[in-house]
């Protein structure tokens, strides 16, 4: 978290060099790991293409919120839905940061970190509580459609 404006101090504020700037901007991401969650979106920004979403079971990095997990194109988010429960299915991706940056953040920052994560949207279905039916949106669907 940062500093309220009124109380920072250009001599004392901590800042990023260069080279830990350039290494997080430019990090490396593996390939994706598929994972399904259930849970329901937050927020919606459709000119974005990114929604919000809490999760009721952790992400292998302890999170349980996104925010701005990238949304493909071609999902029309105005079928999306605020606080209605879905099941996820979320591409997620890893970038291992170096072990000089890591010692880096910790000393510096007192940040605990040795990776950046990205998540994409591949798939969503929205589950009916009472009727055990569900809708189902997948990216790849779409993509059949459109080239229909």
């Amino acid at each position: 978290m940062g500093k309220a404006k009124g109380t920072s101090s250009k001599s004392t504020e901590e800042t990023m060099p260069k080279w830990a700037e350039d290494e997080i901007r430019t990090v490396q991401f593996g390939q994706a790991e598929v994972i399904s969650r259930m849970g329901y979106i937050l927020d919606i920004y459709e000119k974005d293409f990114k929604i919000d979403v809490q999760l009721y079971s952790v992400l292998p990095d302890g999170r349980t919120i996104i925010e701005g997990l990238d949304v493909p194109k071609i999902m029309k988010m105005t079928d999306f839905l605020k606080g209605f429960v879905y099941e996820f299915k979320i591409k997620m991706y890893k970038g291992s940061l170096t072990l000089q940056l890591i010692e880096f953040l910790k000393t510096k920052f007192s940040l605990d970190m040795d990776a950046i994560y990205k998540f994409e949207l591949q798939e969503l279905q929205m589950m009916d509580v009472e009727s055990e039916t569900s809708n189902s949106i997948s990216s790849e669907q779409l993509d059949e459609e459109e080239s229909k």
